[in-house]
C-alpha cells in the first residue's frame, strides 16, 4: 500500500491528466483550432497567465499603437447606430488556449484615462462544441465570469474618447484564467425569442461598431449591447428576425444600438448588465418610450422617441423582411441555442418553405450568418440535392453553407 503522501501526489497527477484529456476531447468534438499565438503566456500548475498583444491588425477598428500605448484612431464618431459624437475604437486579440477548463478570467489593466474617457476590457471563450460565450466585461476588482467552462479565451479592448476628443491610452493588459467552473457556467442554454420594435438603420457609408463599412442594401443588425457584437466579417452572433408578413432573415450582429450600449435585454435579470428590474425581453428604450421608465431617457440622458430594441440594415429591412415602415418583429438570439451551426457562404442565401427551389421563398440568410440546423432533407434532384431545415418550413441548400461543430447529417426531417 502506498504511503499517504504518494497517494495524494498520484491522485493529483491523475486528476490533472483527466482534466487535460477533457480539454483535448472537447476541442476535438467542437472543432476548436488554436492559431499561432503572438502574445506571451505562462502556465503555472493549472493557471494560464498572458499579456494581450496591443498591435492592431485588419480585424480592429479605429485604434493605433503609438508612444508605447494603444490609442484611438482618427475617426471622430462612435458606432453608426448610436449616432454618437464621441470617438470609439476596439482591438480584438488572438485566441489564447488554456491549460485547463476555466470560466473566470481576471485582468490587470495599465491605462491613462483622461477625464470622460474610458477603457473597457471584454472577455469571451470557446465552449467544447466550438461555439462562443457572450462577451463579458471584466474589472480590476471582479473577474469576468463566463456562462460556460471554456477551452480558449479571446479579449476585446474598447476605447472611448473623453472631453474634446482626448483618447485614453492602454499601456498593458495582463490576464489570468483560473481553473474550475462556477455555478453560472452550469446554466443550461435555451433559445430566446422576443417581440421587439425594429427600426431601419440606413446610414450608408458610415462605420459600424465592429468596423464594417455600411453599403447600400446591406444585411446586418444592431443590438443595444456589445455582449452580442460579432467581429467584423463573422456571424458569431446571429439573430433570426421574423416580420408579421411571414418573412424572416438570419443576419449577423455588426453594430451597437439603437439608443443604448449596455442593454442585453434578452438575458435574465441575474445576467443583464443594465436595468435588471425590467422584464426579460423588454428593451430599456421600449420601457422608456412606452411607460416613461428612466424618465423616458436612454443611458446617455437623451429623450427616447421610439421603442426600438433592434436596428435593421437596409437590405435586411427591405429585401429580407419586405418591410416598408418601422415594425414590431420577433427576434431569436441564435447564439443562446445549443444547436449545430451552419455558416452561410454566399452573399445572400434564399430560404425556401421546403427542400427545393420549387417551394416559395420565405426569407433570406446573410453572408456569414450562423444558422441552427434542425435536420436534413433530400430535394427532388436526387441524393446530391441536400437541404437543411433551419426552422419550421424554412430550408436552405446545404451546398452553400459550411458546417461547424457537431452536426447531425444523419438526422432526417420527418416532414418538410
Amino acid at each position: 500500500m502506498l504511503p499517504p503522501a504518494r497517494r495524494c501526489r498520484r491522485a493529483r497527477g491523475t486528476a490533472r491528466l483527466a482534466a487535460l484529456a477533457v480539454v483535448a476531447v472537447l476541442a476535438l468534438l467542437g472543432g476548436v483550432g488554436f492559431p499561432a499565438f503572438a502574445q506571451d503566456s505562462v502556465t503555472q500548475d493549472r493557471v494560464t497567465t498572458w499579456s494581450a498583444r496591443l498591435a492592431p491588425d485588419w480585424n480592429d477598428t479605429n485604434v493605433r499603437f503609438a508612444d508605447d500605448g494603444l490609442r484611438l484612431g482618427s475617426n471622430p464618431a462612435g458606432p453608426a447606430s448610436i449616432r454618437s459624437g464621441r470617438a470609439e475604437g476596439l482591438l480584438l486579440t488572438p485566441m489564447q488556449p488554456l491549460a485547463e477548463l476555466s470560466s473566470q478570467v481576471a485582468t490587470e489593466l495599465v491605462a491613462d484615462q483622461p477625464a470622460g474617457s474610458a477603457v473597457a476590457v471584454d472577455i469571451r471563450g470557446t465552449r467544447g462544441d466550438g461555439s462562443w460565450t457572450e462577451w463579458v466585461t471584466t474589472g480590476s476588482k471582479a473577474p469576468a465570469t463566463l456562462d460556460a467552462a471554456v477551452t480558449a479565451v479571446q479579449t476585446r479592448i474598447v476605447l472611448r474618447a473623453g472631453a474634446g476628443g482626448v483618447s485614453p491610452v492602454v499601456r498593458s493588459l495582463r490576464l489570468t484564467a483560473q481553473p474550475g467552473v462556477t455555478l453560472l457556467a452550469a446554466r443550461p442554454r435555451n433559445t430566446r425569442s422576443y417581440r421587439v420594435f425594429a427600426t431601419r438603420e440606413g446610414l450608408t457609408g458610415a462605420t459600424t461598431a465592429n468596423g464594417h463599412l455600411i453599403h447600400e442594401r446591406d444585411h446586418f443588425v444592431a443590438l443595444p449591447s456589445r455582449r452580442g457584437l460579432a467581429p467584423r466579417g463573422s456571424g458569431d452572433y446571429t439573430v433570426k428576425i421574423c416580420a408579421g408578413n411571414g418573412r424572416c432573415e438570419w443576419a449577423p450582429v455588426w453594430d451597437v444600438g439603437p439608443w443604448n450600449t449596455t442593454d442585453d435585454y434578452w438575458n435574465p435579470a441575474e445576467d443583464r448588465k443594465s436595468w435588471p428590474d425590467l422584464p426579460q425581453g423588454t428593451p430599456e428604450a421600449q420601457a422608456a418610450h412606452d411607460d416613461g421608465y428612466h424618465d423616458g431617457q436612454d443611458q446617455f440622458s437623451r429623450p427616447v422617441v421610439n421603442s426600438a430594441g433592434i436596428d435593421l440594415a437596409d437590405g435586411t429591412f427591405w429585401d429580407g423582411l419586405g418591410l416598408r415602415d418601422n415594425s414590431w418583429v420577433t427576434v431569436t438570439y441564435l447564439w443562446t441555442d445549443a444547436g449545430a451551426p451552419a455558416i452561410v457562404q454566399l452573399p445572400i442565401l434564399p430560404v425556401y418553405s421546403g427542400p427545393g427551389l420549387q417551394y416559395p421563398a420565405v426569407g433570406l440568410a446573410a453572408q456569414r450568418a450562423k444558422l441552427i440546423v434542425e435536420c436534413t432533407a433530400t430535394g427532388s434532384a436526387g441524393p446530391a440535392d441536400q437541404w437543411l431545415r433551419i426552422g419550421p418550413k424554412q430550408f436552405v441548400s446545404a451546398a452553400h453553407v459550411s458546417i461547424t461543430g457537431t452536426h447531425p447529417p444523419g438526422t432526417r426531417c420527418a416532414t418538410p
